[in-house]
């Protein structure tokens, strides 16, 4: 799933309802934080039942497609996060090695 062009939707939705994000959090019974990373596309969860009750207020729909491959920016995004996660581990391994097993 493409979360930051579905995010750009659900903005451009509630922008053309006239609605603030703190306005949609208040009638949904969500956080303006949960409506932000969502538009943003970085959030990390959100049940599909939120996501459909939101766009059900939103003029939206949910569809299910086959997965398309991805484009050349959501795979180098990927491998930017990849990349960034192994980094992260390698760097908490160093730091539990014994001062003697570094070299």
């Amino acid at each position: 799933m493409n979360f930051a062009l579905t995010g750009q939707m659900i903005r451009d939705a509630r922008e053309k309802s006239d609605l603030t994000q703190a306005e949609l959090a208040r009638r949904l019974g969500m956080s303006r934080a949960t409506i932000s990373r969502l538009e943003n596309g970085t959030i990390e969860e959100l049940g599909v039942r939120k996501l459909a009750l939101l766009c059900d207020r939103l003029g939206l729909e949910i569809g299910v497609r086959p997965r398309q491959a991805p484009t050349l920016h959501e795979a180098y995004e990927q491998n930017r996060r990849e990349r960034r996660d192994a980094f992260r581990e390698t760097d908490e391994v160093l730091k539990n090695l014994k001062p003697d097993a570094r070299g």
